[in-house]
């Protein structure tokens, strides 16, 4: 009798085991909506390719090292932190990316974001790409990064992760602006971040910037306000710096000119550098994800410091 029901028996439990496969790969398909259009996946991706440094930033901070990143030269100049990991392949630059190292990658997924939406034809061509407009003037950047940040938490299956690092980072940003508070005895100044093109002409910080979005988390108010705008920056000739009186400028590194800077009658005379209040702060990346606002305010605060306090 036993026998005889065998057949049947393993025919069951090969239903069941097709059943759980079929199960398991339905758990597994997400939906992802980029800034063009809705994406379909079948499993989470693994082998992530990342063309603009928001995205390598945002990779990084989920725990996931990018199979290959663009510029990581530039990256480590200018972004610093998060550290790219050990064993990421350099892609080309970020305007014009090398298409065949990154086939030979064999990425299941590219991530771009903005100014770089006219690549897309030719990289939907090796894997999956996805498109963000992380900076725009019709939204909010600190809030969309955070969306962007969620979105790829989901994909990559890192949601618990995700949510711990944004809790990480608000208590960070809560425990650097009651440093300042302490330090600045309640009155903290008026702060404008900027950077320098050359020895004539500065670009400056205003509404919508990544770096005004730290500064506002830290209490603080600008120094030379500025209207919003796509990156949040407004270019300016040096002598509109002439208007800060009595805040606080600094200046983001690298600056190549601050020798040329420093013997500059013009600037000597500026009323913030006659009263102290000029200093610079370590390179974080002004154009960068969420966590980005944290290294700009982490940096910012350690440079505001060093400021006398004339309580």
């Amino acid at each position: 009798m036993n026998l005889l029901k065998a057949p049947t028996s393993w025919n069951m439990i090969k239903a069941l085991l097709l059943f759980s496969l079929l199960k398991s790969s339905l758990a597994w398909s997400i939906s992802i909506e980029d800034d063009l259009q809705t994406h379909h996946f079948e499993q989470t991706p693994t082998r992530v390719v990342a063309l603009n440094w928001s995205m390598a930033e945002n990779l990084i901070e989920l725990g996931i090292t990018p199979v290959g990143i663009a510029d990581i030269a530039g990256y480590q100049s200018w972004v610093v932190k998060p550290a790219i990991p050990v064993g990421v392949t350099d892609v080309g630059t970020r305007t014009e990316p090398n298409l065949e190292i990154i086939q030979e990658l064999k990425p299941d997924l590219i991530l771009l974001s903005s100014m770089q939406q006219d690549m897309l034809p030719r990289l939907q061509k090796i894997a999956p790409t996805l498109f963000y407009d992380s900076f725009n003037a019709k939204q909010d950047n600190y809030l969309k990064s955070r969306e962007i940040y969620l979105s790829l938490a989901k994909l990559l299956d890192k949601q618990d992760y995700a949510q711990q690092r944004l809790q990480h980072l608000e208590q960070e940003l809560e425990n650097l602006a009651a440093q300042l508070q302490q330090h600045f005895s309640g009155q903290l100044p008026e702060v404008t971040t900027i950077r320098f093109n050359n020895p004539a002409t500065v670009i400056v910080y205003g509404d919508n910037s990544m770096s005004q979005a730290a500064a506002k988390r830290l209490g603080l108010q600008s120094a030379l306000p500025q209207k919003a705008s796509q990156w949040g920056i407004t270019q300016k000739k040096i002598t509109e710096l002439a208007k800060v009186k009595d805040g606080i400028v600094v200046n983001i590194e690298p600056f190549a000119f601050s020798e040329q800077l420093n013997k500059s009658p013009l600037w000597q005379a500026m009323p913030f550098v006659k009263k102290g209040h000029y200093t610079t702060m370590q390179s974080a990346w002004s154009y960068g994800g969420v966590h980005s606002v944290l290294y700009l305010a982490q940096a910012l605060t350690a440079s505001l410091l060093t400021i006398e306090s004339h309580d």
